[in-house]
């Protein structure tokens, strides 16, 4: 049986493989913010958190209001629906007032008008869809004992609703009465520029991170975040389950590629990412984060599962891959599948781990994958650190991200192949 803290999250994930990827990650907000408040249980009155001194720590499990970027309209940066975007944003204290952890909310992408239509309508393109407050868990978290090393930073989750990884041009928009807006770059500026008027231009150091989608917004605009902050700030990124693989399916088609591909094309893309790339190949080869950190300057550390299951699902097996059902069961779990598929499973994780050849050779690069079937892992209390949390020669997530960030030690684990880590946290769709 999966541990009941995911009960909810495996619900959701199983009816998600059945969908369209763009429809699918509509409730992938509400997915995070439902397992949270399973993990953080209890918070108290919410009206009473405005009249609270902002210099004093709250509670961990205390919720987090909803802030509207103020200067949006101005600057043109608008949701997918032309609403305001918007941000959690939780103040430090202590030796962390002066510190800032940035997190990119996660949700995938949209690469048609309709896709794009639909989740215009949905809190992943619409901030009056939004939840008005969040527990922030994981790496978020505000108690020590689940986050020791930024418990008292400065701590942000920037809501996610462009669809295109804060990386879509309004010059992509269509005339013709679709009113969509692609603004994801503005997005990013804009919320960048209120940060920093808020205290994070004088930052001593700055980290930042994001999930899935998210994660690889982290890794597109990791430079960037650099260069607008001051020399003398420790400056690094995180991407978590961010990682996406230009692999065949199990059909023998570049899936992702042509996925990615349209999300380029319709939403601009191209105009946020690396120019040494886009000149030198089709630019949706440079979406990949492959790619994109063979360009990138500025530290990354890597958290991913050797067995990402949005990925195995997605891009090895699609539905549209797996007509007969063969595959069925085994996408449900790693326990389900026979011989030739764990084989077929291990050859997809041999391409991650080839895909980061280059990468390995990076002093200042460092990486977690560990041997679970899992997506997401930074967002999560009992996945970052806690008594249960997946581990790679006994250090957590939370352990290891904090030895690299603060040069503690060089951190580069590779997990053995499956199944020979027992504290991984594996999803398992069958059992709902």
């Amino acid at each position: 049986m999966a541990n009941p803290m995911f009960r909810a999250w495996l619900l959701w994930w199983r009816k998600w493989g059945k969908k369209e990827w763009a429809i699918a990650a509509v409730g992938f907000a509400a997915v995070l913010f439902t397992l949270t408040l399973l993990i953080e249980s209890g918070t108290e009155d919410p009206s009473a958190i405005g009249n609270r001194p902002l210099d004093l720590p709250i509670s961990a499990d205390d919720p987090v209001e909803l802030t509207l970027l103020r200067n949006a309209k101005d600057r043109g940066a608008f949701c997918l629906d032309g609403s305001l975007p918007g941000y959690h944003f939780e103040k430090g204290f202590g030796s962390g007032s002066n510190k800032w952890v940035i997190h990119i909310e996660g949700g995938g992408w949209c690469n048609t008008i309709e896709s794009c239509s639909y989740r215009s309508r949905t809190a992943l393109g619409s901030s009056k869809f939004m939840d008005r407050q969040v527990i922030f868990a994981g790496m978020l978290s505000r108690d020590p004992s689940q986050n020791p090393d930024f418990y008292n930073w400065n701590r942000i989750k920037i809501r996610y609703c462009d669809g295109a990884s804060l990386a879509g041009h309004p010059e992509s928009e269509f005339k013709n009465g679709t009113k969509l807006f692609f603004r994801g770059q503005l997005i990013w500026e804009a919320i960048m520029d209120e940060l920093l008027s808020m205290g994070m231009a004088k930052a001593k150091q700055a980290f930042l991170t994001g999930c899935s989608a998210g994660g690889l917004a982290t890794l597109i605009h990791c430079d960037d975040f650099r260069h607008l902050l001051p020399k003398y700030t420790t400056v690094k990124c995180l991407a978590d389950a961010g990682f996406f693989l230009d692999e065949k399916d199990v059909g023998g088609h570049y899936t992702m590629r042509s996925f990615y591909q349209d999300v380029l094309l319709l939403q601009g893309v191209d105009k946020s990412l690396h120019k040494n790339c886009v000149s030198k190949t089709d630019p949706s080869q440079c979406l990949f984060p492959r790619e994109i950190i063979k360009n990138t300057r500025t530290p990354i550390f890597l958290v991913h599962p050797g067995y990402d299951f949005w990925q195995i699902r997605n891009i090895l097996v699609p539905d549209v891959s797996d007509p007969s059902g063969h595959w069925r069961k085994c996408r449900q779990g790693l326990q389900y599948c026979n011989s030739t598929q764990i084989e077929i499973l291990q050859g997809f994780r041999t391409s991650l781990l080839n895909a980061l050849d280059e990468f390995k050779q990076n002093k200042e690069g460092g990486y977690f994958i560990n041997s679970c079937f899992i997506h997401c892992q930074t967002w999560s209390s009992p996945a970052w650190h806690s008594p249960s949390s997946p581990r790679i020669n006994n250090k957590t997530i939370a352990e290891s991200v904090g030895d690299w960030y603060f040069d503690r030690q060089e951190v580069k684990q590779i997990d053995c192949p499956y199944p020979c880590n027992p504290t991984c946290h594996n999803m398992d769709f069958a059992q709902l």
